[in-house]
């Protein structure tokens, strides 16, 4: 539904270009938008996101390389205080602002936690240029965190 709502947005605005990160797959991304009569040449998909934060991490250069200073943040209403809180961070330390566009869902906020914990990661990527994602995938061995009970 996002894109969906993103592609009635164009429709409104088509001097806009489109730039999608992560969500359906590209074949059904542009199948939206050319049933929506939008030119796929304003539209730009980009997979390298592999979470919230690298969704910005990743299309940052870009906008900043295209001169975009400001931009709509379209995602699910349960979504858009984490993405905001992000973008805040990330988008914001590059000079860009942006308009949050909520598209309803049924779905609970995010938790207080997740939001922080990303905000920590859009800090730390600000001053380092590090995300963090790579380590989404590292198991640490729980043998290790284990102490003794007798001491």
């Amino acid at each position: 539904e996002r894109e969906i709502l993103t592609a009635e947005l164009a429709r409104w605005y088509p001097s806009l270009e489109i730039w999608v990160s992560s969500g359906l797959s590209p074949k059904e991304t542009r199948m939206i938008f050319q049933t929506a009569g939008i030119s796929l040449t304003r539209l730009h998909i980009d997979r390298r996101a592999v979470d919230t934060v690298t969704n910005f991490t990743s299309l940052v250069s870009e906008f900043k390389q295209n001169h975009i200073k400001h931009l709509y943040l379209i995602t699910s209403d349960f979504h858009m205080p984490r993405a905001q809180a992000i973008a805040t961070i990330i988008l914001g330390s590059q000079g860009i602002a942006f308009t949050p566009v909520s598209v309803p869902s049924r779905s609970s906020p995010e938790s207080q936690l997740h939001i922080l914990r990303d905000c920590v990661r859009g800090v730390i990527w600000v001053f380092t240029g590090y995300t963090g994602a790579e380590l989404k995938n590292t198991r640490i061995d729980t043998q290790i965190m284990k102490f003794p009970v007798n001491y």
